[in-house]
């Protein structure tokens, strides 16, 4: 189930084809989920990358910027693309204790992609918590279920909700996890694609808001599992980690940009303002498909030939960043199922309960969003 399914959309623009991120060309995204109920252990993570183009990162590389709303949370990779504004290997998601491992597995995969020497690689790696349904302090994710995530990244449609890195997350105190959302731009816009990718595990249930209805006031009697009889954390912690792709010939300091607008889609659904967040996005562009491989130590030609969108035309990529981000978060929610894991229980947000909810604060399913 996702929002357009129900009748809700989010703001007026047109999404892509498969309303994912799937939809700006070349950009493949892949799960490995871990699922696992035995004795006291509770195991419910995984690993989910997205790629950026087909084959090695580093052979083709795509500007990139970064912006960090609330930095408590952590991240692999980040310094290099503020530094260079290019994203040289895939971007991958998973759980805060297995950062390294997922890291150091991408190390090992860019090098035995490689068709050239390569000197080095700084992966990119995005973290939020599970620890509320997930032992996490085992370290359960593997660098081989890194490589099964990679094997499986694929374009076309994304499984949302309990999936990959997003198994074992929490949103607004309801089941979270994965989502995504895509805008397609007018011709007269650009006609370029914006997508993007969260994994949702943030938020108090009070302040969700769905279209701009402030929902989360008449669904305060669904159980949280933070005020449980195991309670292992407070509401509102968490965090959320969004990536923002598109075609749109950007450069460097208009990713930085475009990643801004993260914090506008997560702010309508209720999020960023928390201090037990980490809140952290990362934009990149396909749009300039000939910059020079990476990582090689030799240089290549002295100049590249490049190109921008004109700043009169970048207002229409901000909001369907902000669009995309707000509508991916509650995809996730409505992907999501009921899951039970170290004495916790998370509730997923019913589709039916969602509605009944909207309707007591004033929607109706016949008015235009």
């Amino acid at each position: 189930m996702r929002l357009r399914d129900l009748g809700i959309s989010i703001g007026l623009g047109k999404p892509g084809v498969y309303n994912a991120i799937t939809d700006v060309p070349g950009v493949r995204v892949g799960h490995h989920t871990l699922n696992v109920e035995s004795g006291e252990t509770s195991i419910h993570t995984g690993v989910t990358v997205i790629e950026p183009r087909a084959g090695a990162a580093h052979l083709q590389p795509c500007f990139a910027g970064v912006h960090v709303l609330n930095g408590n949370g952590d991240a692999t990779g980040l310094e290099w693309i503020r530094e260079a504004g290019l994203l040289t290997t895939p971007i991958a998601y998973t759980n805060t204790h297995s950062i390294g491992v997922v890291r150091d597995a991408l190390v090992a995969a860019e090098r035995d992609m490689a068709k050239q020497h390569t000197y080095w690689c700084m992966p990119v790696v995005l973290e939020t918590y599970d620890g509320v349904l997930s032992d996490i302090w085992g370290q359960h994710v593997t660098a081989g279920h890194v490589h099964e995530a990679l094997a499986a990244a694929r374009p076309g449609p994304v499984a949302e909700g309990c999936v990959g890195g997003g198994t074992g997350m929490i949103c607004h105190e309801f089941k979270g996890g994965i989502g995504t959302a895509s805008r397609v731009l007018s011709a007269e816009q650009g006609g370029w694609t914006v997508g993007a990718l969260v994994q949702a595990n943030y938020g108090v249930r009070e302040e969700l808001r769905v279209a701009g209805y402030p929902v989360g006031r008449v669904l305060s009697d669904t159980p949280s599992p933070y005020r449980s009889a195991v309670n292992v954390g407070v509401p509102g912690m968490g965090s959320i980690v969004v990536t923002i792709a598109t075609d749109a010939p950007l450069l460097p300091h208009q990713c930085t940009r475009l990643a801004q607008r993260a914090s506008v889609g997560l702010a309508r659904v209720g999020g960023g303002t928390e201090d037990d967040s980490g809140d952290i996005f990362v934009a990149f562009s396909v749009g300039n498909s000939n910059l020079p491989a990476a990582n090689h130590g030799h240089p290549g030609e002295s100049t590249t030939a490049l190109q921008m969108v004109n700043n009169d035309y970048i207002s229409a990529l901000f909001l369907a960043a902000a669009d995309a981000v707000e509508e991916a978060i509650l995809n996730a929610m409505l992907a999501a199922t009921d899951l039970e894991g170290c004495g916790n229980r998370a509730l997923a947000l019913k589709p039916e309960q969602l509605l009944s909810a909207m309707a007591k604060v004033g929607w109706r399913a016949d008015q235009t969003n």
